[in-house]
């Protein structure tokens, strides 16, 4: 197998931890942050109740209490990891971390990035919570510091969209895109294998999709099913058959093949709380998952990027 130069590490694909070695010549750690955000899919603005798979309590700083400042938090996060790591990352993680007018969430940034050895900020939100203001006071923190806007897509299919109620289309998901490259961000979308009524044509069409299109990173995410939730519920009730392992590996695997080698791949499963975690009971093990997506890589004596050129070929030509 011939990986690519920048690949220093003894995996199939391009993972975070060594994106940032080979950027910044040290190991960089995120540290997560809970800022008190909420989400225009929860509050009405947009639609109520959220993202079916979403339990909507927030991290558990919010539920034991009163959060503490962005600063607070980060000085606990870096006694969590010094000293492994001597630079970080703010990574405003917990609901839609753009939702709230541009001075307060300059306040907030400015405060992260006002810590020693924070040389960056990552920001979790929603395609449709990008405007045009808040695309500007991002691309203004990129010309001095490391940035990262997360985009929660899940899927390019509108159909799945709808039904999982994410409450914008892959439309509103391209316009946000468009507001944010080529002006030094770094983009990251998270889409999820194993959604209710996709095929693996469907996976690989959402992976096709973003090949080709100005995104530097992608977390992938496994389906999971929450107590307390519509998708719990679902498959509680007996409608909701769960992704196995071995198929979420192997389809896994196939995304990988398809995006570009230089792609960062910050994810490749998802766990949730677990005193709320109904399935699937393979996705609690996250070390056992990201085994089981390389020995599938190297039982096919396969990697990232492997079919990117003609996945992208063809992606480009549909657009």
């Amino acid at each position: 197998m011939d990986k690519p130069e920048f690949w220093k590490n003894n995996k199939r694909y391009y993972d975070l931890k060594s994106y940032w070695r080979n950027l910044f010549g040290c190991t960089v750690h995120k540290l997560q942050i809970d800022a008190g955000f909420t989400c225009p899919n929860r509050d009405g603005q947009v639609a109520a109740g959220g993202c079916i798979y979403c339990d909507g309590r927030g991290s558990k700083l919010r539920q034991s209490g009163i959060l503490p400042s962005v600063a607070d938090q980060i000085a606990s996060g870096k006694k969590y990891y010094k000293p492994a790591a001597s630079q970080f990352v703010a990574y405003f993680q917990t609901f839609t971390n753009t939702y709230a007018p541009v001075e307060k969430l300059r306040a907030l940034y400015d405060e992260a990035l006002a810590q020693d050895d924070v040389i960056g900020l990552a920001i979790g939100t929603r395609p449709d919570c990008v405007d045009p203001e808040v695309a500007d006071l991002l691309a203004g923190y990129a010309r001095t510091s490391h940035v990262w806007v997360e985009l929660g897509l899940q899927s390019v299919h509108d159909r799945t969209l709808a039904f999982i109620n994410r409450g914008h289309d892959y439309a509103q998901f391209r316009e946000a895109v468009g507001r944010l490259a080529g002006r030094g961000l770094n983009i990251c979308v998270h889409i999820i294998v194993g959604l209710p009524g996709e095929s693996d044509k469907d996976v690989l069409a959402t992976a096709q999709t973003l090949a080709a299109l100005p995104v530097q990173g992608i977390k992938i995410h496994s389906l999971l099913a929450l107590d307390g939730t519509p998708l719990g519920e679902l498959y509680k009730q007996g409608a909701l058959a769960m992704i196995t392992k071995e198929k979420y590996a192997s389809l896994t695997a196939d995304v990988l093949e398809l995006l570009p080698p230089e792609m960062v791949i910050q994810r490749l499963t998802a766990d949730g709380y677990r005193d709320i975690f109904l399935a699937p009971a393979w996705a609690a093990n996250k070390l056992d998952v990201l085994n089981a997506i390389h020995k599938e890589l190297e039982k096919r004596d396969s990697y990232q990027g492997k079919h990117y050129h003609q996945a992208a070929a063809s992606a480009s030509e549909r657009q």
